[in-house]
């Protein structure tokens, strides 16, 4: 095992703050990485805090990591020392179930092994995250960036951008479909990006008008005010589908009312119950309310390409970890545009 230095919260009322922690050492089927940049997501501030209730402390958070290859175990060969690579949410799986035999891991059967706070098989104790020196994962769950994209920029892709664009992916988002992304933060700024990539006509529905000028910024070539009711309604039953980031429960009705026939909202933001929701605006015209979670490596893989094909990377404000604290009151009142990352040398200055 391998002390190196971290930031972790020791209880929900605690701040993030400098801890020593162990990382197993190098076996056969493993990739050591040196640890850049890490994103701070959402789910960060939720683990730290307690708010799904399943936090297991001292919290290392952190599943948005790119670093460059420090050393490889004797059976990995698609990587070597030096490579630049990213890992995302999760850092294992069973690899035997049929989620995990069809690409999708984060659906696990026996239950995936998230980056932080998850049980350690190696070590015992759980997982800690990418607010630190390094890290220690299985070569399956290591993926490469693209070597034209800004690395700082990439990280929140493996959490942020795998999140959007599984489900445009998923359900076949494809040029001149009308789209939709709903809520305009981290997860929809890069839901707007991807979604104009793919050729759509992309609409940011938004209840502030003041992010109108930053949404067709970001590749919007409408913007909806959901409080505008003589604007919904025009745009009533014309969506080919809606990408629904919004963080908290709401009503969604109205959401529904923009489906055309057949077509599909897509929940990413709100892990937590829902408003009611009016059975007969499913009814009518056959419309679904779908959810979907993060994706599996081969599809993050295939995300990571199309974003080195289309320059596509995430708006971000750097942060160095001593700011963490600061960086999590912004977070909560939204004041970010649109992630914050961490540069991890200021962790290893300290």
């Amino acid at each position: 095992m391998t002390a190196i230095k971290a930031y972790a919260a020791s209880s929900k009322d605690a701040d993030l703050k400098s801890l020593d922690i162990k990382r197993r050492d190098v076996k056969k089927d493993d990739v050591k990485i040196d640890i850049l940049y890490c994103g701070v997501c959402h789910s960060d501030l939720h683990q730290v805090r307690n708010d799904w209730k399943n936090s297991q402390y001292p919290v290392v958070p952190g599943h948005e990591i790119i670093g460059k290859v420090l050393e490889v175990g004797d059976n990995v060969s698609d990587f070597k020392q030096g490579d630049l690579v990213g890992v995302g949410c999760m850092v294992d799986s069973c690899q035997t179930c049929s989620s995990c035999k069809d690409d999708l891991e984060q659906f696990c059967e026996n239950g995936a092994t998230m980056t932080y706070n998850s049980k350690d098989k190696h070590l015992g104790g759980h997982t800690f995250g990418g607010y630190s020196e390094s890290i220690v994962v299985d070569k399956e769950f290591i993926l490469t960036i693209p070597e034209n994209l800004d690395a700082k920029a990439a990280a929140p892709l493996l959490c942020a951008g795998i999140t959007t664009y599984s489900p445009l992916a998923h359900w076949g988002v494809k040029e001149g479909d009308k789209v939709g992304v709903i809520g305009l933060g981290g997860l929809g700024h890069m839901g707007i990006k991807f979604a104009h990539a793919m050729g759509a006509h992309t609409v940011m529905i938004t209840t502030s008008p003041d992010k109108s000028e930053d949404a067709k910024k970001l590749g919007a070539d409408e913007v909806l005010i959901s409080k505008n009711e003589d604007e919904m309604k025009k745009h009533a039953g014309s969506f080919d589908f809606l990408l629904n980031t919004i963080p908290v429960g709401h009503d969604m009705n109205p959401y529904v009312n923009l489906l055309k026939r057949d077509a599909t909202m897509v929940i990413v933001g709100a892990v937590e119950p829902l408003d009611p929701l009016h059975g007969g605006s499913l009814i009518m015209g056959r419309k679904s309310i779908a959810g979907s979670l993060i994706g599996g490596i081969r599809e993050t893989q295939q995300m990571l390409d199309f974003c080195g094909e289309h320059n596509v990377v995430c708006d971000i404000e750097m942060i160095d970890i001593q700011n963490i604290n600061e960086a999590y009151d912004r977070l909560q009142k939204s004041d970010v545009k649109y992630r914050f990352v961490i540069d991890m040398k200021s962790l290893k200055d300290s």
